[in-house]
């Protein structure tokens, strides 16, 4: 969720009400306080989601690739992993009493959501069959969800990564990832029983079931993967951010003394990668109206909301389209009505492009073919399926490395007021839920 990204979705959102769109807000952008957060890896310039996520939610700067251990582990190496783990910042506030949950449209043993409870050497290391034979030591991360007692809402995608290669998915019919013969969700079921009164979902229908007032512990998985966009309907039905956003803030908000929860829209991410801006931007949307629903059930007088990214991607913005041009559409130069801007080889161009991806496989391709770039006079660029051009031909398109924003608002949210280190984040959080030993502000 780069910065053109939100800028992008902001036009968009407004011109889906009828509006120009650039004078309009999303929903944290009305917030009073921001920041910028610097997002390499301790390896690398431009980042991966594994290491960032690491650094806002552990508090500490590390490889790319890493999940939930210090820069002193080697990426795939299993025993250079023991000893280096970082507690985060659901660990930190389970152990203060506070209830916790995640939700992501992304699996929830992704490098996101996995950050929060894991603690492996390889990202990629979701299911038991993940794993190499020789660093068969380390446990897989949906292992290690299952064996964290802390959470108590998990919803996202994921399924095949918690069930058996025998035994198939009651949607997609394909069989599951796990080469141990173990079902993790039954058990997930039968140990969470024993805490309290716990259900899991698969989809709409019985999510729309869960009574939050009689559930200690909910976990919904969506999908056989990653949940799908959107704007893209499922054939079990998935709820939206928003949906989930609202009823594990229900579960979690009975605890007096307080809660945290992360909420990732995973999918803006993998839009993006795949090339397709109208994805993104409408999945950016989705996490407007999931920010909505949080600030409309909480207090900024005891509730700390902070909305950021992990890293950002290369799609930009430009092109002198004249005001209330389609954000998703041919850059319109307003030199008379409906004429194209064009590029030096008298081609039109959108206003949104990517420095590198799938639009520069496909731009390359007519290159070869008809000497010039794609034709896109009569194409619907707004379409969820068509490809911003790019410069640089690549199969995904890649993150980018400049700086993405912070917006906060409620207690200690002024601590955010410029550019940060992104570990920082994490300790703004501590700080401000007096999870931080000796915090002036708190009480004893």
């Amino acid at each position: 969720m780069s910065i053109p990204t939100v800028t992008a979705a902001r036009i968009l959102k407004g011109q889906q009400n009828f509006q120009t769109g650039e004078e309009g807000y999303l929903s944290w952008e009305t917030f009073p306080h921001a920041g910028l957060s610097k997002t390499y890896n301790t390896d690398h310039q431009v980042p991966d989601s594994a290491g960032t996520a690491t650094a806002y939610l552990g508090g500490a700067k590390t490889k790319k690739g890493l999940i939930g251990v210090d820069d002193n582990t080697r990426r795939g190496d299993c025993a250079s992993s023991v000893g280096n783990e970082i507690d985060s910042i659901l660990t930190i506030a389970r152990k203060a009493g506070k209830s916790v949950g995640l939700i992501t449209t992304a699996r929830i043993t992704h490098a996101t959501p996995s950050a929060l409870y894991a603690h492996v050497p390889e990202r990629d290391w979701e299911a038991d069959s993940d794993i190499p034979v020789a660093e068969s030591a380390c446990k897989d991360i949906a292992l290690q969800f299952l064996e964290n007692d802390d959470i108590q809402v998990a919803l996202g995608g994921g399924r095949k990564k918690f069930t058996p290669n025998t035994k198939k998915d009651p949607e997609s019919k394909k069989y599951g990832q796990r080469k141990d013969g173990r079902d993790l969700i039954a058990e997930w079921v039968t140990a969470k029983s024993q805490l309290g009164k716990a259900e899991y979902v698969w989809n709409q229908t019985r999510f729309d079931e869960v009574d939050p007032e009689k559930v200690d512990y909910l976990l919904g998985l969506f999908s056989d993967s990653h949940m799908q966009y959107d704007i893209h309907p499922d054939v079990a039905g998935e709820p939206s951010l928003a949906e989930m956003t609202h009823k594990a803030i229900l579960i979690l908000q009975k605890n007096p003394k307080g809660f945290f929860l992360l909420v990732e829209g995973g999918r803006i991410d993998h839009a993006h990668h795949e090339g397709f801006a109208a994805l993104a931007l409408t999945d950016t949307i989705a996490m407007d109206a999931a920010v909505t629903m949080a600030k409309q059930m909480t207090d900024d007088q005891d509730t700390l909301t902070i909305v950021t990214a992990d890293h950002s991607h290369t799609m930009t913005i430009s092109g002198y389209p004249t005001r209330g041009n389609p954000i998703l559409g041919i850059v319109d130069a307003g030199l008379a009505p409906g004429s194209p801007g064009l590029g030096d080889d008298n081609l039109p161009y959108t206003t949104l492009s990517y420095a590198n991806g799938p639009g520069g496989v496909e731009t390359r391709l007519a290159f070869e073919q008809t000497g010039n770039r794609p034709v896109i006079t009569n194409v619907d660029t707004a379409s969820d399926t068509y490809l911003q051009q790019a410069l640089v031909p690549l199969k995904y398109e890649t993150h980018g490395g400049d700086d993405v924003g912070i917006w906060a608002d409620g207690p200690m949210a002024h601590l955010f007021h410029s550019v940060h280190e992104q570990h920082y984040i994490m300790h703004v959080m501590a700080y401000a839920a007096c999870l931080d030993k000796g915090a002036p502000h708190c009480k004893d």
